[in-house]
């Protein structure tokens, strides 16, 4: 979906032209294309992003389990854990799309980040946050 391809934003000769982890968009959608030295990190980067949405729900079904059977005073390390694994993935997978392909965009001039790299940062930084507090956090 043209919703979710939003990392870098750019104007061509077409129009606006939107590229993501996977397609290149502008009024259609094509599988984005990068350079045959640029591919590995684009499969890095697509890999570590849904890893850290993976121990993201991992993290939400285990704080539900921990919130009802733990005791009361116990801390949610458990799930803290597993919020700050979903906080490396995040910042493995931007970490890369930040050195490799800001500002390399082919087909587009005058490019800037769109919202989907900047939520990404956001979301990097929430789930460090997260992940500490449920550290620290005692169910009282």
């Amino acid at each position: 979906s043209i919703l979710f391809q939003v990392w870098v934003v750019g104007s061509s000769s077409y129009g606006t032209i939107s590229t993501g982890l996977w397609l290149l968009c502008n009024k259609t959608c094509i599988q984005l294309s990068v350079k045959s030295g640029d591919e590995t990190s684009l499969k890095v980067v697509q890999a570590f992003m849904i890893l850290s949405i993976i121990f993201s729900v991992v993290a939400l079904v285990l704080f539900i389990i921990q919130l009802f059977t733990l005791e009361k005073g116990k801390r949610f390390y458990m799930t803290g854990a597993v919020m700050l694994v979903c906080w490396m993935c995040i910042m493995i997978a931007v970490s890369i799309y930040t050195a490799r392909f800001t500002g390399k965009t082919q087909y587009v001039t005058n490019p800037h980040h769109g919202y989907c790299f900047i939520l990404a940062w956001i979301c990097f930084c929430f789930s460090f946050i997260i992940g500490i507090l449920y550290l620290v956090l005692r169910k009282k």
